[in-house]
């Protein structure tokens, strides 16, 4: 088994999972008994996820305290990230001198079909952003693969001409065709393979999965649409 590759990058890099990475082996945690067999391995788990989204949060009251935010959460994959960021922001709100204003607006992207991103994207709820004009803005992205898709979300966020826009991104796909710009504020980098859990999905399924998880290719054959 090769040795695990964890590393934590300085700025906005967020922690590095190597290629080499096998993941934890699903015997070492609880996960929901009706996806036993569609599932490869856990790459991170929740522990970790809330653990790391407590730093971020840290790292935005730093960037932004007594700024009044928008967090404009992506659907559906994001809800989760962007609920418990919220709430580790609202944590730290209450116990510290520092503080942050918030309101959340959930805009809705699709673009994949199975475990393939296509090119037909949608922006549902994201018709009229006019109140984001002068606003200070935090998108909230579950996970970023090509980047194609936040590029043309930055693009229409942008037209409402915001006074500021940050983007938090739990995870950071590595793939060969990415050229977009990191997130400001990243969780994991991870390999070029499908994952779920955490609200990402797998045409619908796994959002109920606590830990973010490889899909088997059972996995992919059973849900497959």
């Amino acid at each position: 088994m090769a040795d695990v590759v964890l590393q934590t990058e300085g700025g906005s890099g967020g922690i590095v999972i190597g290629d080499d990475w096998p993941g934890y082996s699903l015997e070492l945690f609880s996960y929901p008994a009706h996806y036993a067999g569609d599932l490869q391995c856990v790459v991170v788990p929740h522990g970790v996820i809330m653990d790391r989204t407590e730093r971020l949060a840290r790292d935005i009251m730093d960037d932004l305290g007594e700024h009044d935010i928008v967090v404009l959460c992506v659907l559906k994959g994001g809800y989760q990230f962007c609920a418990d960021l919220v709430d580790k922001i609202k944590a730290l709100s209450c116990s510290s001198d520092r503080t942050i204003p918030m309101r959340v607006h959930f805009i809705r992207l699709k673009s994949y079909l199975n475990d393939q991103s296509t090119e037909d994207l949608h922006i549902l709820g994201a018709e009229d952003l006019s109140f984001l004009a002068g606003k200070n803005v935090l998108i909230v992205e579950g996970i970023i693969g090509t980047g194609e898709t936040l590029k043309a979300l930055l693009k229409h966020v942008q037209a409402f001409q915001p006074k500021m826009i940050k983007v938090a991104g739990l995870l950071v796909k590595r793939v060969p065709r990415n050229t977009a710009s990191l997130p400001d504020y990243v969780g994991f980098e991870i390999p070029d393979r499908f994952v779920v859990g955490y609200a990402l999905d797998y045409n619908e399924y796994f959002r109920d999965l606590n830990h973010i998880c490889v899909i088997s290719d059972n996995g992919k054959m059973k849900y497959k649409i």
